[in-house]
Parts: structure tokens; C-alpha cells; sequence
């Protein structure tokens, strides 16, 4: 019965997907962040806690259309700072000059689902690429290890799990490029940068898992809230948009505010022998600390309404850009807003993919223009654009540093201005589009108290803080 509606709905949504694609406002167009002020990448290395600034671009650079497709170019490089890398990748953010191509009309597979593969799976509305949850390792009956050349190919590493300790504040990292081959023949000539989970920064989960951030403080592309619905955060290469983790309580856009919880559980298992639908394996090794449940994809099992996704990580949803309803992923997380499995999209997508977008690891897409396209010139009003978040700023009192943090998702550059009392700027910067995090030094500013003014033209926050040293 279930089934039935929902094809029922989807069948309803193609019928009249032209329609509701522009009567939604596009934002398969324009939800993209384009970088029309310069903004750089910035990087950490180790032993450094002050950012480098890069020279490559941040963010999206051009967006353009044609009544099938949108095409994005981007540098893979965030507006957050990214790095330090403290597992020993060699790697860093380089700029891959990616071209993406989205599918503005979606439709739902109705044959043999396209698996995830290793690489670029979708694409943040930063330009910056999805990854899935593997890593290519695989267990290794013979030398009893994790293998990236000569596991077995059945208990395949979770990426999330096994390179936590190699992730930025922003739970990103990057993928090694080589030219030449891989290593030792190869030479190492940069990184893609990627995230595989929600990216949110690493101190703002309610239990950190990494202390990364205390000593590389970063932000990431939002910041959870568990009283609105998360902003879209990127587009699957079959078309459909991606959400972070909270969504409407009800497909209908009704009941509420709710964590979206993947229907993915760990089995119940102490020795790994069996898949989980009882296919007998090569043995991979027993629960346990060094191999935790969870280390592997084979540890989860998929039940259906357990949670509110299917086994896409998806459903058929109203959602604040799709008022008519989509189908949408979404980046599930636990209660504790640690990265939940899987992550952002099952093994397999749910609609008809662009497979020219993949790439394996770390090469470049397959994407051509050869159609008439138009440009996104990324100029929509800023009154068209939702810039209703709210602003903490801390410590307060502050003493050397004053940390403002952004809810939400901040769609346009914003103007940082500190203010005395006799409504003097004594200190400014920037809150960069795709950042939500910006700074003040206050190390030489004299006790007292300030007004911190967020601005950028039509919208202004303001904020009091105390300095106390």
C-alpha cells in the first residue's frame, strides 16, 4: 500500500516536475554559493594554529543552465578553513577545477540501482565534493588486516570510523592526487578535498569525538539547529537536492522539527562471518576494540521504518525549498549530532544518475557543455534570500579572542564590526558566505563594553559583549 502511494506521488511529481521546478524557484540554480567577492581558501599545517591563505578561490565560480541540466564549476576549495591532517596524509586542498552537471527534472529509478561508487558521489553547494562511506579498504584474511590493494572485498572499511583521526575540524580531508600512477611510481601533485558526513564542525557536536578544533579551530558549510529544518546543503548526481539532518516531522511539511533517522542499524553481532541477509563469507575479524561494529559496512543492516529514511537515506518530503515535495536525502547524524551511517546516500541512489560526474579516486569528471546554456549571474536580492539566523558571540566577556558564530547557513558575505561606547569601529572583518564562523583579536582593545554588528545591506544583527582581561 505504502508503495503504491508513493509511486502514486512520484508519478504526480514527473508529470508536473516543469512546473514545479519554477514555481519552487529553481534552486537546483540558484542555491549555489557563488564566490562573487574573492574569497580564498585557508589552510592549517601542523603545529600552526594560525590559517594560511590560499590563492585559489573558495566556493562556486560559475553557474550556468539549460532547461535539462545546470552546470557548476567550482574549485573543491570551502570557505572554511581546512587541514591540518594529523593521520599522515601527504595531501592538501588543491584546486581541482571541477564541473559538475545536475539533472534539474529528477526521476526515480524503477530499474537496477546505481551504486555509490569510490570518489565524488554528489556535490555541497559549495562545489565541494561528496564522498560515501568507504575508504577501499577491505579486511584482509591472510595478513588479518585492513587492505587497500589486497583485501577479500567482503568486509569493506567505513571511512568515518576508521580515518577519524585524520579529518579537519570540518570532518573533511583530502584524497591524495598522483600523476605518474599511484605510489611509489607517481608523484604527488595535490588533494581533492571532500567531506563523507554532515559537515558541521567537529566542537559543535553535542559529544565531540575529535578534539581537532582545540587547536585548529574551523566552522564547516552549517550549524545544526534543532528547531528548524537544516538548509539544502548539496545536490546528488541523480538531481536530487541534500539536506543536513533535521527535517519536517512529517512528509507533509507538518508536526514539527525532527532529527531524520536513518532506517540503518548495527546487527547483532560478535563474530563476523555472515552478511546480513545470511550469505556465508570469508570471515573478517571478530568484534572487538580493534575492530569495533561499525568498522565495516557488512556491521549494518537495513530495516525498514526503523527510522524516517529508506534505504537511500531519502524520502518523498515537502521541504522549505520544495513546497510541491521532492525526494530528498538527507545527512543523518545521532543524538549526540555524531555522523550516523550512512552518512549522506545509501549504497545506491534512488533516482537516475549523471554519470559523467564520476570520477574514481581523485581524477577529474567526464562533463562537457555541448548544449546552449545561460548564466546564473548568483545576484538574487538579498531579500530573497533567507539570512534569518541567529548570532552567538563568545566568550563573554572575552579577554584575546571574540569567536561569532552563525546559526544556520549564512548565503552572503556579512560585515563584522566591533563597536565602543561611543559608537566608534574599533575592529572589523568578515563572515564569509559558506562559513559560519568569524573572529575578533582583542588583545589590544581596553576593557569595557562592545556591540558587535553583523550587516550585509539589508540584514543587521547586533550582539553586546564585554572585554575583561
Amino acid at each position: 500500500m505504502f508503495k503504491t502511494l508513493q509511486n502514486w506521488m512520484m508519478t504526480a511529481l514527473v508529470v508536473c516536475s516543469s512546473f514545479a521546478l519554477h514555481a519552487q524557484t529553481d534552486p537546483e540554480i540558484t542555491s549555489w554559493l557563488i564566490n562573487t567577492s574573492s574569497i580564498t581558501g585557508r589552510h592549517y599545517v601542523s603545529g600552526n594554529s594560525t590559517p594560511i591563505n590560499d590563492t585559489a578561490k573558495a566556493n562556486v565560480q560559475l553557474v550556468r543552465y539549460s532547461d535539462d541540466y545546470v552546470y557548476v564549476n567550482s574549485s573543491g576549495i570551502p570557505a572554511y578553513i581546512v587541514g591540518p591532517y594529523l593521520d599522515g596524509n601527504p595531501a592538501l586542498a588543491t584546486n581541482n577545477d571541477w564541473l559538475w552537471k545536475i539533472p534539474r527534472a529528477p526521476k526515480e529509478n524503477t530499474g537496477t540501482g546505481t551504486t555509490t561508487p569510490l570518489g565524488p558521489i554528489a556535490v555541497f553547494v559549495n562545489g565541494v565534493p561528496m564522498y560515501d562511506y568507504k575508504d577501499a579498504a577491505s579486511y584482509n584474511s591472510s595478513t588479518k588486516q585492513d587492505d587497500m590493494q589486497g583485501g577479500d572485498g567482503v568486509w569493506n572499511r567505513n571511512a568515518i570510523m576508521a580515518e577519524n583521526d585524520g579529518f579537519d575540524c570540518a570532518k573533511g580531508h583530502p584524497s591524495p592526487k598522483f600523476s605518474g600512477g599511484p605510489p611509489p611510481m607517481g608523484t604527488l601533485e595535490g588533494g581533492s578535498y571532500h567531506h563523507h558526513q554532515n559537515p558541521t564542525a567537529f566542537n559543535l557536536d553535542k559529544t565531540e569525538i575529535s578534539d581537532i578544533c582545540d587547536l585548529y579551530l574551523a566552522d564547516g558549510l552549517y550549524k545544526l539547529d534543532d528547531t528548524k529544518h537544516s538548509p539544502l546543503v548539496g545536490y546528488a548526481f541523480d538531481g536530487y537536492p541534500i539536506y543536513g539532518a533535521y527535517g519536517y516531522a512529517n512528509t507533509d511539511g507538518t508536526g514539527g522539527i525532527k532529527r531524520m533517522e536513518s532506517s540503518y542499524q548495527k546487527r547483532n553481532i560478535t563474530k563476523r562471518d555472515k552478511l546480513a541477509d545470511g550469505t556465508d563469507v570469508t570471515d573478517g575479524p571478530d568484534v572487538g576494540a580493534d575492530f569495533p561494529l561499525g568498522w565495516y559496512r557488512e556491521d549494518y543492516e537495513f530495516k525498514d521504518g526503523s527510522g524516517d529514511l529508506d534505504e537511500h537515506n531519502g524520502r518523498f518530503c515537502v521541504t522549505p525549498e520544495y513546497p510541491d515535495g521532492t525526494y530528498a536525502y538527507f545527512c543523518t547524524v545521532d543524538e549526540n549530532w555524531n555522523s550516523a551511517y550512512p552518512y549522506a546516500i545509501g549504497s545506491t541512489y534512488y533516482g537516475v544518475v549523471e554519470q559523467s560526474n564520476f570520477t574514481g579516486m581523485g581524477g577529474a569528471t567526464t562533463v562537457k557543455v555541448t548544449e546552449t546554456t545561460k548564466k546564473f549571474n548568483g545576484t538574487i536580492a538579498i531579500s530573497q534570500v533567507d539570512e534569518n539566523f541567529e548570532i552567538s558571540v563568545f566568550p563573554n566577556p572575552a579577554s584575546d579572542l571574540i569567536i561569532i558564530q552563525a546559526e544556520g547557513m549564512p548565503k552572503s558575505d556579512f560585515t563584522v564590526q566591533l563597536f565602543n561606547m561611543e559608537g566608534k569601529v574599533v575592529s572589523s572583518t568578515k563572515l564569509n558566505q559558506g562559513s559560519t564562523i568569524a573572529y575578533i583579536d582583542a588583545r589590544t582593545l581596553y576593557n569595557g563594553h562592545y556591540v558587535v554588528k553583523l550587516s550585509n545591506g539589508e540584514t543587521v544583527q547586533e550582539k553586546s559583549i564585554q572585554i575583561l582581561k
